[in-house]
């Protein structure tokens, strides 16, 4: 299985490119936003490798935080590879991850080929994945000047597009109503705080 190529890119479109590895050209199919990224002769994307009985295709990704999106995306029920990278081409990932987080259907509506149907099972099937992406790419707790647990907290929240005005306006609130709410597990918290996020947007 391929996961990851470097090598000099020969031809790039928006949503495919060829990268020339010492005289083997791959194409990779990718997003907009990541032809957007590929900036420089020499590059490197992360690779997801999808075989089939009579087709091998590669999906490229200028992250491993977008490469394990996409892989979340898969495990949706009748999302296949063609659909998630449609998917990842309608909303930036930041911008998808925070979709997803705050339940906007309406959003999610908005990319091109996504029904309310689609959009309505994703929610479902991608509300605890969204978190669990966050926390697997957040800063670690031992991370220089990390300062509180908050700080991881926040890291997750960012990650999953939110601004730290809200974020802290929200922990603000929960901190009053739980004295040892920093002390609980971080995952813990992360939903807590996705709640209360997404009832304040709601109000």
């Amino acid at each position: 299985m391929i996961a990851q190529l470097s090598g000099k890119l020969a031809t790039k479109t928006p949503t495919a490119s060829v990268i020339d590895c010492s005289g083997v050209g791959y194409e990779v199919l990718h997003t907009p936003f990541t032809a957007e990224s590929l900036k420089t002769e020499q590059v490197t994307l992360y690779v997801h490798t999808h075989v089939r009985e009579d087709q091998l295709q590669l999906f490229g990704f200028s992250s491993t935080e977008e490469r394990a999106l996409f892989r979340e995306l898969l495990k949706v029920s009748n999302v296949g590879p063609k659909l998630a990278l449609s998917i990842m081409s309608g909303l930036a990932y930041r911008e998808l991850l925070d979709a997803l987080g705050r339940k906007d259907v309406s959003r999610l509506q908005q990319i091109p080929g996504i029904g309310k149907k689609t959009a309505d099972r994703l929610l479902v099937e991608m509300s605890d994945r969204v978190s669990k992406l966050a926390l697997e790419f957040a800063v670690p707790a031992n991370a220089p000047d990390s300062g509180s647990r908050f700080y991881e907290l926040e890291s997750v929240l960012l990650n999953l597009g939110y601004q730290r005005t809200e974020i802290s306006r929200v922990v603000k609130t929960l901190r009053a109503r739980s004295s040892d709410f920093e002390q609980q597990p971080l995952e813990t918290m992360v939903k807590t705080t996705l709640k209360e996020l997404t009832q304040v947007k709601s109000v």
